[in-house]
């Protein structure tokens, strides 16, 4: 049988939603042996959801390997054959709002903060400061990819603004934010853009991947921290 790129990313994704989900099966079941003993009607309605959720799962990862990846990558490349390396910062924010718009993690965050909050925090006002956030990481990650900065020069003064706003924000907010950073790298965000700095370092030609290319998502990570408690001064600001 013929071993082809598409056959091999097929057993890779299947592979990789079975060791992913079986452990979890197999502990929901063996708590249901041993303490649940819920009805039969909810252990087949979790096993149906498990079901469900594996096969979306499994054309995740499938189409972010066909797709996702190469076209990352490609993007990447076009975009560090661009006349001026100043250009990568509009397309950095362009590309960082709307793939954190659609990403599952962050809407997922936001609606649970509303329902939280019971309407206070609305979700609209999560979701746009994430995306801000992720945004700011995306553009400011391709400039530093473009001009060969240290990623350390970024990483510790972000830090260190976030350890002095923690103290200036609404202490509702900063719960949000430090949730807010680990969302805002969700399976979009990782597949897309670190793939699309890849792209864009490799392309510069006096860059190593390894070096420049990497390091993006911890940006990623830290920019929606500083937004969301930016937001919450604001708040904290309206309410005096």
């Amino acid at each position: 049988m013929i071993d082809t790129p598409f056959l091999t990313e097929l057993k890779n994704s299947a592979l990789s939603v079975v060791l992913a989900v079986l452990p979890l099966t197999i502990l929901f079941l063996a708590f249901q042996l041993l303490f649940l003993r819920l009805p039969w009607k909810e252990v087949s309605r979790v096993l149906a959801g498990t079901l469900v959720a594996s096969a979306g799962l499994f054309l995740f990862l499938l189409g972010v390997s066909i797709g996702f990846l190469p076209f990352g990558w490609a993007i990447g490349e076009a975009l560090a054959s661009l006349p001026a390396k100043w250009l990568l910062l509009p397309f950095g924010l362009v590309l960082g709002f709307v793939t954190t718009w659609g990403e599952p993690s962050v809407r997922i965050l936001a609606h649970q903060v509303e329902e939280a909050s019971t309407g206070s925090i609305r979700f609209r006002f999560v979701l746009y400061a994430v995306c801000v956030g992720v945004a700011a990481a995306g553009g400011v990650g391709l400039l530093r990819i473009g001009y060969g900065i240290p990623l350390l020069w970024l990483l510790v003064p972000g830090y260190l603004l976030v350890l002095c706003i923690i103290w200036l924000s609404n202490k509702s907010f900063v719960s949000i934010a430090i949730d807010a950073g680990g969302v805002a790298t969700g399976p979009v965000a990782n597949t897309f853009l670190l793939t699309l700095a890849f792209g864009v370092s490799s392309a510069m030609g006096d860059q190593q991947p390894l070096i420049h290319g990497l390091g993006l998502v911890s940006l990623i990570a830290l920019a929606p921290v500083i937004s969301v408690m930016v937001l919450g001064v604001l708040v904290r600001r309206k309410e005096r």
